[in-house]
């Protein structure tokens, strides 16, 4: 079962998700706040709470996560 973004965002330790999207909470995550997640919890060698490949791949192509942010013209 592959969970639901905000599943997994709700088990990050609350100081690395504020880091991450500090001023950018009302908008979609942006998969570069993701990576900054990933990065840290693998150097704190929290492997068992990172999100599987196929978990990232269904954030990305369900829309739950934006690669990048397009401006409004």
């Amino acid at each position: 079962m592959v969970r639901k973004f905000e599943e997994w965002w709700n088990s990050v330790p609350a100081d690395l998700r504020q880091k991450a999207r500090a001023g950018d909470e009302a908008n979609k995550p942006l998969l570069n706040q993701v990576n900054y997640v990933l990065l840290h919890l693998h150097l704190a060698g929290k492997h068992d709470q990172k999100p599987s490949h196929e978990e990232l791949k269904d954030w990305l192509h369900s829309g739950q996560v934006d690669v990048l942010r397009m401006a409004k013209k």
